[in-house]
Order: structure tokens, then C-alpha cells, then sequence
């Protein structure tokens, strides 16, 4: 038997954007645990805005895990919070979301990395060189000293962890970077960028950095941060055609609002038309067209196919990808595949 250490990482109650939060157990096992060799374990929903001090206990309810890179024998073990009689909680948003594993999600996961209440690269009471050298850029004066050591640690952890994590990059702005991940259905995508964003939290805490997933944190020309959305469908990858494809995108402007409602708070201050955006109240898609609701890519509409992904660019970096991606699904499963 071997001591394992269990971090319990879940979404607590406040709004408009929920915090992770996490605490330790301690546990032995024969070998690595597995979903089901795992507790359900109370916590203080009076200290994280999900209970009245009166009747405080929530129950945390694992539901997927990962090996931790950073600890001998530890796990982290993404839950979801359920009330005492074993409902979901009210804030719990992955427990009653559409999910399909046909239906596959690439986030593309944008952040700023701050310091002493500033960019990575901005001047005290200033600002760095205008957009322009900084996306994908290489050297000091684009990428500062630490950022991609953060950016490059946070990918070798999120691998370890079994996270899919797919690339990263430099943004446009200073101190701007992005990360990306795959993952087939709703809950499964959600689960692992929670749980990459809870990685990338605690590897800045190193560093005395803090991450912001603001949308809009730096006012002006500058671009905001996104969590571009890039879906397919079993039967967008293998049928495709461009009469569904027309069909697909009247459902996806006919339910803008809704879209928009679970899209990420603040939103009307990134999509504002400008910084390769659409704005918020009108819908469009585009082939290679950065400005549109929906890009899509040349090689959908390769020999007039309308066949592969599409990507949906109007979700923020604060967007709860388990609503994001349910939300996704139920205007496609709202249009006939014949």
C-alpha cells in the first residue's frame, strides 16, 4: 500500500465567472486509483458562495482523473459540486449539460500572464510597441523573459497529466499567449481545459505571475482575449455537403442569443467588429475570414465538400467551456442530417 495524495479541484458559486478551487487528501492504495476507488468528500460551501453558514456542507462528486506531474503518488481529480442529498448544485454546470461523444472540440485557450497588476511587457504607467511583432514572435522584446518558460512548462505538465493539450503560442498583444485542447464530447473537452487552466494557476503561483482571463483586460487597441471554439461532427467529417452546412448556420444565427448568453461575460467589449472580431449583435461566417461569427477553413470547402470542422470564434476566455460546447450541440442536433 502506498500513501497517494488526492487534490479535489472544483467550480465554486460565484458569478458571472467561477473560481477553481482545491484541497488534499490523503489515501492509500495499492495502485493508482481509479475513478472509482474515489471518495465523495465534503467541503464549506459557506466559504465559496455556495451555502448559507446555516447549512454549509456540499459534496464533492469526482468525476474524471488525472496523474499530477508535480507530486510523488498524486492525483488531481477534477469534481463536481452536489448538494447533500446528491443533486447537482445549482452552480454545478457539467452536471445536466448536452454532451455527445461523436461530437469532437478543439479550444483554443487565450490568457494574459500579469504582474505587479500589469501585462508581461508593459511599461509602469505605459505601454509596450503596438500589436504587430508579438504573435508567434520569438526574442526578448516580444516575449519578455518568463512567459514562455510559463507557456512551456504549463504544455510538458498538461501532457503528463493526460491533458490533450495540442500546441501553444505567442498572441498579439504583450504578455498575451494561448494554449490549445482537443477532446471528444462536452464533458470530456470541459474537463480538460478546467483542468489545464487549474495547472497553469497553480505553476504561475512560482512565479509570482497571475494569470487573467479577462476578455478585455487591456482597454484601447489591443486585442482581447478568446476561446475560439473548432467543432466537428461524425457527420460534418464524414458526409458533410453544403446544403446542411446552409442549414447549420441559419441554426447557429437563428439561436445567436443564446449562443452569446453562455459565451462569456463581457463579451460586448471584444466582439466589437474590430481586433478580427464580428460584433456581438450580428452573425456572419466567412472562409479564412477572421472577422466572421464562424470561420471557415479552405480545406472545408475543398472540391465544394463542406466537409471537416468549423470553428466558432465569438466564445471568450472566461466562457465555461461545459456550456459552451452543450450549447453547441443543441443547435446542431437542432438541424436534420436528412
Amino acid at each position: 500500500m502506498a500513501k497517494y495524495r488526492l487534490d479535489y479541484v472544483w467550480l465554486d458559486g460565484y458569478t458571472p465567472v467561477p473560481n477553481l478551487r482545491t484541497k488534499c487528501m490523503m489515501r492509500e492504495y495499492t495502485a493508482f486509483p481509479t475513478l472509482e476507488d474515489l471518495p465523495e468528500w465534503g467541503f464549506d460551501g459557506s466559504s465559496t458562495q455556495q451555502a448559507e453558514g446555516g447549512d454549509s456542507d456540499c459534496i464533492l462528486k469526482p468525476v474524471a482523473l488525472y496523474p499530477d506531474p508535480t507530486r510523488v503518488n498524486g492525483v488531481l481529480v477534477m469534481c463536481e459540486v452536489m448538494l447533500p442529498d446528491g443533486t447537482p448544485h445549482p452552480s454545478n454546470s457539467r452536471a445536466t449539460i448536452a454532451d455527445d461523444e461523436g461530437t469532437w472540440f478543439g479550444f483554443e485557450q487565450e490568457y494574459f500572464l500579469m504582474q505587479d497588476g500589469r501585462p508581461l511587457g508593459f511599461p509602469v504607467g505605459g505601454y509596450p510597441e503596438p500589436q504587430g511583432e508579438y504573435y508567434c514572435g520569438v526574442g526578448f522584446k516580444n516575449v519578455g523573459s518568463i512567459g514562455r518558460e510559463i507557456a512551456d512548462t504549463h504544455l510538458d505538465l498538461c501532457l503528463e497529466a493526460g491533458i490533450n493539450h495540442e500546441g501553444i503560442n505567442a498572441e498579439v498583444a504583450s504578455g498575451q499567449w494561448e494554449f490549445q485542447v482537443f477532446g471528444k464530447g462536452s464533458k470530456t473537452a470541459a474537463d480538460q481545459i478546467w483542468m489545464a487552466r487549474f495547472l497553469l494557476l497553480r505553476l504561475c503561483e512560482e512565479y509570482e505571475v497571475d494569470v487573467e482571463w479577462h476578455c478585455k483586460p487591456v482597454k484601447g487597441d489591443w486585442n482581447g482575449s478568446g476561446m475560439h471554439c473548432n467543432f466537428s461532427t461524425e457527420y460534418l467529417r464524414e458526409t458533410g455537403g453544403k446544403e446542411y452546412f446552409l442549414k447549420l448556420m441559419d441554426a447557429f444565427e437563428e439561436n445567436c442569443e443564446e449562443h452569446i448568453a453562455v459565451y462569456g461575460p463581457d463579451n460586448d467589449q471584444r466582439l466589437t467588429g474590430l481586433h478580427e472580431t464580428q460584433s456581438i449583435d450580428k452573425f456572419s461566417w466567412g472562409v479564412a475570414d477572421r472577422g466572421a461569427s464562424i470561420r471557415v477553413p479552405h480545406s472545408f470547402v475543398k472540391n465544394d465538400a463542406y466537409k471537416g470542422y468549423l470553428e466558432d470564434r465569438r466564445p471568450n476566455s472566461q466562457g465555461d467551456p461545459y456550456q459552451i460546447a452543450s450549447r453547441v450541440i443543441k443547435t446542431i442536433q437542432s438541424v436534420p442530417t436528412a
